[in-house]
């Protein structure tokens, strides 16, 4: 028998929710649903297998929380729900989580989803603003999200359609999640994360191809999207990655800049806190992203700019912004080494990206300069090794060396 949560404001989504309960049953008749209820107010049903009042009590030792406003509600209640969804998936009792709700209760279900489940588990949301931006709600996990078309507000052709969909698809996500489960051999490979960005491409291809026909791994690629970095991030705190081959960090170019690709401040502390191997290097620090030619703020209008595609335009980084580059490289990889972790950084000083190659629309030899310059300064006095190579990183041979580099630290063997 699988068991999937449902999760839901019971207040003011019951019929809604009890038809998404039913679907999943109709779907698969051996899954067991557990209706948990995040509302504002208590409500009393045998379908409720969390009521709000037992939820509060045992998860947050209020007993009422009407009087709070929206906001507060909304992030008290995931509090609770999250211990409680955590608790039940630690201890093997689920195999997928769903819900159904607006702005508010997509707000709700997605911190529990986020905060209490790892990637690769079933989660489900059908919601009313799943047809406009996500980012928040998904951020780096893998949240499925199906749009209501109308509000979840009274049962409809068109509600009960997207329902029923939903549900069927829940009871094979679970079925699918417990079967995984019960089959599932660990693996002896050893999971390498590669960073990749287009204009790091063929490296990566070179990279992957050579780890995985010459030994024992399994690679991760992870586009430096923003969204990119935080999922290799949040993986390798949940213990899914071995080693670490950041060769593509122009995430961090976005977050000096704002532009609309940054992995956030904490973008390289993940594998360094961890102290897995790991391999530094600067692809695609050439640039900085934003979205269509009119998105890109007025400040930087005079700037050289390169249309990538119609959705996306590159803003070459200057001389100031690859120091600024370096500078944060250099801090968190000092960071490590107060904790006695070490890294390796390397430095293709023949073109960090495919457009930055000498006569390529990025070439800047002042930007690359100051930022290989802010590196080997900065870690001159240190153990960490850097390495200079006159190749660009899209050389087939500099992308095998950086692939053995760590296959060396990673102490392997054919």
């Amino acid at each position: 028998m699988t068991s999937v949560v449902l999760i839901g404001t019971c207040d003011t989504k019951l019929d809604e929710l009890l038809f998404l309960r039913d679907a999943i049953h109709n779907s698969n008749p051996a899954t067991q649903v557990s209706l948990i209820d995040v509302g504002r107010q208590p409500v009393e049903h045998e379908a409720i297998f969390t009521t709000q009042k037992e939820l509060l009590k045992e998860y947050g030792q209020v007993r009422k929380v009407d009087k709070l406003p929206r906001g507060e509600v909304i992030k008290f209640m995931a509090e609770c729900a999250t211990k409680l969804v955590k608790k039940l998936f630690e201890g093997r009792r689920i195999h997928g989580i769903i819900s159904a709700g607006g702005s508010g209760g997509t707000s709700l279900a997605s911190i529990v989803m986020r905060e209490a489940l790892p990637i690769g588990f079933p989660k489900l949301i059908v919601s009313t603003v799943a047809s406009g931006e996500t980012g928040t709600i998904v951020a780096e996990t893998d949240i499925t999200l199906m749009y209501s078309v109308v509000d979840v507000a009274g049962l409809n052709q068109v509600l009960r359609n997207v329902l029923s969909n939903a549900g069927a698809a829940m009871a094979g996500m679970a079925a699918a999640y417990a079967s995984r489960m019960k089959s599932q051999s660990s693996s002896t490979k050893k999971r390498v994360a590669i960073t990749m960005f287009g204009v790091t491409t063929p490296a990566v291809d070179v990279i992957r191809k050579h780890l995985e026909y010459n030994y024992n791994i399994e690679t991760y690629v992870f586009h430096a999207t923003g969204h990119g970095g935080k999922a290799m991030e949040r993986l390798i705190r949940e213990g899914g990655l071995d080693a670490v081959l950041d060769l593509t960090t122009t995430e961090i170019c976005d977050h000096l800049t704002g532009g609309v690709m940054s992995a956030g401040p904490a973008r390289l502390d993940a594998a360094l806190e961890a102290g897995i191997p790991s391999i530094i290097s600067v692809g695609a620090t050439d640039m900085t992203n934003f979205g269509p030619k009119a998105t890109v703020p007025e400040k930087y209008q005079d700037r050289l700019l390169y249309e990538h595609n119609p959705m996306v335009t590159l803003m070459r980084t200057s001389k100031e912004e690859a120091a600024a580059v370096g500078e944060f490289i250099t801090r968190k990889v000092k960071s490590s080494m107060e904790r006695g972790i070490m890294t390796e950084v390397w430095l293709p000083k023949g073109g960090i990206s495919m457009i930055s190659v000498p006569d390529g629309p990025f070439a800047d030899p002042e930007a690359d300069s100051a930022l290989f310059e802010t590196i080997k300064k900065g870690l001159a006095d240190t153990a960490v090794r850097v390495v200079e190579d006159e190749r660009a990183i899209n050389d087939p041979d500099f992308a095998h060396d950086i692939a053995e580099a760590l296959v060396a630290q990673m102490d392997l063997s054919n």
